[in-house]
């Protein structure tokens, strides 16, 4: 499988990341495991987990997708192997179970969620440490308007990068990440870093798929292209919207119809399954499924550093990667720029 560079790093990871936040929630940690040798087997060697998952978060749950990792990990002795990412939870109140509902991005935070994600894990290392949403207020997960009056107080940019700057130092961790981030929030740490001679950040692990292309037009494409920092696209499917299976059976099973639709509202929205609609004619028109078209097309990004992509069956997560092989033709493109045109991110 062809391997991209992560930002300025030595890390050489496959172009397809084996997303992991249904271990533990819709898939047992035997699934789990057949899932974790799938991948290696079929050339994938990037996995991405999180301290909050899995989703949807809960008490009962968290920490469980890094504790099925960790025991394959154990049993399978493949840590050498792989490039191994998590992220640690940023403030949310709400979830009391990680730290009181304390948790944000200061020292004492950080230092305490990545030594029990190491202990999870059952390893010495993190390849890339990642920050799951920022500790400022910002428009994310579905809100897409910038709203002052929702300011709260954050921690400082500089604070945060130096205790991951120390963690490196320790050997705990060896690169560093932001998630859900804006243009700004990528400026930032960069600046800091550079004028304060930080860590710098080698990747950011955004929403991206055909129904929600904003790191295109927002003018991240830009700045991560000249401040070489890597994309990890999250969602590709869009919470299997784009497989096109709720459009088929509305009661397939699958997030959108186990969980309550106030989880994920944004790929419920009317514009998302029309556009759903025209991505799957398309598709089946031009001798592709849907989720094939969907994640062929997230593949081929000139800026994506690797897609990540989540199954709870086999069968999906093999289908998902031998999408890696497809090359769209050009009128395939130009088409679904087309719909783009029409329904231009209802996702996002």
């Amino acid at each position: 499988m062809k391997k991209h560079q992560l930002g300025r790093t030595d890390l050489s990871v496959s172009r397809i990341c084996l997303g992991t936040m249904t271990f533990g929630e819709q898939n047992t940690e035997a699934e789990a495991h057949s899932q974790l040798d799938y991948a290696i087997e079929r050339g994938i060697n990037f996995i991405d987990t999180a301290e909050m998952y899995p989703v949807p978060p809960s008490a009962k749950t968290q920490g469980s997708t890094e504790r099925f990792i960790g025991s394959w990990l154990k049993k399978s002795g493949q840590r050498d192997r792989i490039v191994l990412a998590t992220k640690a939870a940023g403030p949310n109140a709400s979830q009391t179970w990680i730290r009181g509902g304390r948790h944000n991005l200061d020292a004492k935070n950080i230092r305490t969620a990545v030594d029990d994600s190491l202990a999870r894990l059952q390893t010495d290392y993190i390849d890339l440490y990642q920050l799951h949403w920022p500790s400022r207020n910002v428009p994310i997960f579905g809100a897409n308007q910038f709203e002052p009056k929702k300011e709260r107080a954050s921690v400082p940019v500089e604070e945060t990068l130096a205790v991951l700057g120390e963690l490196i130092k320790e050997g705990k961790i060896r690169h560093i990440g932001v998630s859900n981030e804006s243009p700004w929030g990528v400026c930032e740490y960069i600046k800091q870093s550079e004028m304060k001679g930080l860590p710098r950040i080698a990747t950011i692990q955004n929403l991206y798929n055909l129904t929600a292309r904003a790191f295109e037009t927002t003018l991240l494409d830009e700045v991560c292209y000249r401040e070489e920092v890597s994309l990890l696209a999250y969602s590709p499917l869009a919470f299997g919207q784009l497989s096109a299976k709720y459009l088929d059976n509305p009661q397939a099973v699958g997030r959108l119809t186990i969980y309550p639709p106030t989880w994920s509202p944004r790929y419920l929205r009317p514009s998302v399954l029309a556009a759903a609609k025209e991505y799957a004619d398309l598709a089946r028109a031009n001798g592709l499924s849907p989720a094939q078209m969907a994640l062929a097309w997230c593949y081929s990004r000139w800026f994506v550093g690797s897609t990540i992509i989540g199954a709870t069956t086999l069968g999906q997560l093999k289908e998902n990667i031998d999408a890696e092989s497809l090359t769209l033709p050009v009128e395939v493109m130009k088409a679904i720029d087309a719909v783009h045109a029409r329904y231009t991110n209802p996702g996002q």
